[in-house]
């Protein structure tokens, strides 16, 4: 696919190419604006609604007042899908920022409506790190204390996960004074005695999607869920890691930093967790037991 339409506060589509974003924008020039990426296999969106939930709790967090109402929304995004002939697997990029205003910290005055942008991606399946397990490095977590707002202001998240590159890492797991948050792009969760733990949904980490599955998913295995952080001296100790996100699905972590977790190959509850998130976003070809 070579072509992505856009789709703006306006509701033009165009092509990618064609696009002009004013320079004076306030997601360009502070970060003033919110965003999802939405999983779609097969060319169906994968937990839409949740996504469109949370990018309206972001908003009404940030007082960013939205020109479409939630079904707009899900309609206009239906379109760009069939627009671009969208039938494999990929992502939906959404942004919506505070609007294109001269340039002022405090918010515009006057009629000025948010800026909303979209596009599709083909974003295959990492089958591969998935069958496998990834590595990870642990990063102190020096982000605001508003996280669980996804906003626009990632380069925290950017710095900890180029750390985690230059290690030849798949993700870094953050901490503050030894207390395990999240990822920089991702919720991560320490699996020890058949019970998952996990940060609880507080302001300090980003309420994932793919992460209140995982909380069902258990509930439906009967495997214990506790909302409790951990510390980086618990991973040392852990049966199984494992991360999850809209990309990265429920993604096992088998190395963090120089310690191998469990046996160094993914644990029965994340395979286990895995086969839930398959069969509930309704993957059929090319799963992961297929391949194990």
């Amino acid at each position: 696919m070579s072509v992505y339409p856009v789709v703006l506060s306006q509701t033009t589509f165009t092509h990618r190419d064609n696009l002009t974003y004013p320079f004076e924008e306030r997601g360009l020039q502070f970060g003033d604006g919110i965003y999802e990426v939405i999983r779609v296999y097969n060319g169906r969106c994968y937990l839409l609604h949740e996504h469109i939930d949370r990018l309206f709790r972001s908003a009404d967090a940030i007082k960013l007042a939205l020109p479409f109402s939630k079904q707009d929304i899900i309609h206009l995004l239906q379109e760009l899908l069939e627009k671009n002939d969208m039938a494999n697997d990929g992502i939906i990029y959404l942004q919506a920022t505070r609007g294109s205003a001269r340039r002022t910290h405090a918010f515009p005055k006057g009629d000025v409506q948010a800026n909303v942008y979209a596009y599709v991606q083909d974003l295959p399946r990492n089958l591969e790190n998935l069958t496998n397990g990834v590595c990870a490095i642990t990063y102190p977590d020096v982000r605001w204390e508003y996280c669980y707002i996804k906003s626009l202001n990632l380069l925290p998240n950017v710095l900890a996960k180029q750390a985690a590159s230059e290690k030849g890492c798949y993700e870094a797991i953050l901490h503050k004074d030894g207390e395990v948050t999240e990822c920089s792009s991702a919720n991560v969760f320490m699996v020890k005695s058949g019970k998952i733990y996990t940060f609880p949904a507080t302001k300090r980490i980003l309420h994932g999607c793919v992460r209140m599955r995982v909380k069902a998913f258990s509930q439906e295995l009967s495997i214990p869920f506790i909302e409790n952080s951990f510390t980086l001296e618990d991973i040392s100790h852990a049966d199984e890691i494992f991360l999850s996100s809209t990309t990265s699905e429920i993604m096992p972590v088998i190395r963090v930093d120089q310690t191998q977790i469990g046996d160094g190959s993914p644990g029965p509850i994340t395979r286990k967790l895995q086969k839930a998130y398959e069969q509930d976003a309704n993957i059929t070809e090319k799963t992961i037991e297929q391949l194990s």
